[in-house]
């Protein structure tokens, strides 16, 4: 099993959990939101709120740490569908140019991706009182 440290309050970090759910049926990912701090300090106390806020954290079943880009490959290699995407992403090209430098940009500027698309901090909050990771309810 592999643990993804991931921002909670972010809509594009929670959009990228539901799918890997959806595809994990090996149940291979974890997921720990980074603001539950007490959880958080619990099994990772050398891990800095700060660093976490800036970019996912993948730690693998070796204890290895994945950041960024390489932390959203390692959840990819864990997923059987996920493994094509996977290998497509360790080519030189695409992985270490293009795909680092895109995830870094998407990932320094996600809460204003999140406004141009309309989602407040509230909705996201509501939206996870009102779903788990097997279906949503409808709101009353």
């Amino acid at each position: 099993m592999i643990v993804a440290i991931f921002d909670g309050h972010c809509v594009i970090c929670n959009t990228t959990r539901r799918i890997v759910i959806a595809l994990d049926w090996r149940k291979r990912v974890e997921w720990l939101d980074l603001h539950n701090q007490a959880t958080l300090e619990e099994h990772y106390p050398d891990l800095d709120y700060a660093n976490l806020m800036g970019e996912i954290h993948v730690i693998d079943e070796g204890g290895r740490l994945f950041r960024g880009f390489a932390g959203m490959r390692r959840i990819l290699r864990a997923l059987p569908l996920g493994f094509p995407l996977y290998a497509l992403l360790r080519l030189p090209i695409v992985g270490d140019r293009l795909g680092s430098g895109v995830y870094r940009v998407v990932a320094r500027h996600r809460y204003r991706i999140n406004r141009m698309l309309g989602v407040s901090l509230d909705q996201i909050e509501r939206e996870e009182a009102m779903c788990d990771e097997n279906a949503c309810k409808l709101p009353h």
